[in-house]
């Protein structure tokens, strides 16, 4: 069994920095890769899935901090998700560097196959413990999400100017395009089905209605979910045109979640999505999916202070008044009042009122800012797919 990192009170030096652009500096103690990474500091109130969240493509570009003081405990599981990230043509995709209260713990899951540390130096995620992580939690709350670096270095020297002029120059993720980045190179078909404990995971359908996969760093569950309700899943590239989309005859198509500007991403994605709209295929949008959707709609949408991330949120369905408990990652937002004519407000967050859902009145084309995948409730947002599912074919082209 690999080691594990030492404590931190067997350590004489921190071994680790976290150096916020304001000139904020968090010591501690370095696990996982040594070096530096350079992104925009968030935090997620999840409890549990340190895995799965830290391989969202969403999260690229991103230091992400846990609420939760004890990560590692269950060690990490290539059954569950060694990757989040649905293509496999590209390096790993996810969070740059990860941010704890607490040394990572030794795994204690009779399933485990590896351990925290291990597994985060294999992605080249560069890990931090032994910060006060409240005291940077309420930092991003009353300041927003601060552009930073991690820095571990295990001889304890540290440039910190040079830490600080670093984080301070980051571009950020406004107008970046980072889904192209994330995105697979090829298609591909769905390799899994369901999940079972004792069987693993079910081969997916070879018949039945085809969903497209617009791959905007799509994590692995969506297309798990759709191959679980039986339907043929094809997994596009983001730079696939419409007419080449078309061409393989969907009965709908999915929009997927993804990382950056959804401003920018639009400026390749919105002529795609009006065009399957006009030809009048169902379509389903799911976090930056959402975004986009909304964009090629006439909307706008806006950065957010701190964002929405974790597996608590509460999101209410403005058609049945019924609370969802989701799953969210998204720094960016729809901004309501610029929905247009025909476009109808689905679903609200009852945190701070925002958008999280959106529908045409006219045609079976609908999103929502959550993931209903990820199973938070934990089936409470699975109806959507079976929304989608009633609605493939229904208008699609001949």
């Amino acid at each position: 069994m690999t080691a594990q990192p030492k404590s931190q009170e067997h350590l004489e030096v921190p071994t680790a920095l976290l150096v916020l652009a304001d000139g904020t500096v968090f010591a501690g103690f370095g696990t996982g890769a040594t070096g530096e990474a350079l992104g925009e500091v968030c935090f997620n109130t999840a409890m549990t899935g340190y895995q799965e969240v830290l391989t969202d493509p969403s999260y690229s570009d991103q230091l992400l901090c846990f609420t939760f003081p004890h990560l590692g405990i269950t060690g990490t599981n290539a059954d569950d998700t060694e990757d989040e990230s649905a293509r496999q043509d590209g390096p790993p995709s996810g969070a740059k560097g990860v941010i704890m209260r607490a040394a990572p713990g030794e795994a204690a899951s009779w399933r485990s196959d590896n351990d925290f540390d291990t597994w985060l130096n294999t992605r080249g995620i560069v890990g931090i413990y032994g910060v006060d992580t409240r005291a940077l939690t309420v930092h991003i709350r009353r300041h927003g999400m601060p552009h930073g670096v991690i820095a571990h270095h295990t001889d304890g020297q540290f440039d910190i100017p040079a830490l600080q002029a670093m984080a301070k120059g980051w571009a950020g993720l406004e107008n970046a395009d980072l889904a192209a980045k994330v995105s697979a190179k090829t298609s591909y078909p769905a390799r899994q089905s369901e999940w079972d404990l004792k069987s693993g995971y079910a081969a997916p359908a070879q018949e039945g209605p085809l969903v497209v996969v617009i791959d905007y760093g799509a994590k692995s569950n969506i297309v798990r979910r759709l191959a679980a309700l039986g339907l043929r899943v094809t997994v596009v590239p983001c730079t696939m045109t419409a007419a080449d989309i078309l061409a393989l005859h969907p009965d709908g198509v999915l929009l997927s979640n993804g990382p950056g500007d959804p401003a920018a991403t639009a400026a390749h994605a919105s002529p795609v999505i009006q065009s399957l709209i006009s030809a009048n295929v169902p379509i389903f949008g799911i976090c930056l999916g959402h975004q986009l959707l909304a964009l090629a709609l006439g909307a706008n949408t806006k950065k957010m202070d701190q964002g929405h991330h974790g597996a608590n949120h509460p999101v209410k369905d403005l058609s049945t008044g019924k609370v969802e408990i989701v799953s969210m990652n998204h720094g960016f937002t729809v901004d309501e009042d610029t929905l247009p004519d025909g476009v109808v407000a689905t679903h609200i967050s009852l945190f701070d009122g925002s958008n999280c859902g959106l529908r045409l009145k006219e045609k079976p084309v609908f999103s929502v800012q959550y993931h209903p995948e990820a199973s938070p409730g934990p089936q409470d947002s699975f109806y959507l797919f079976d929304d989608f599912k009633a609605a493939l074919g229904r208008t699609a082209p001949q």
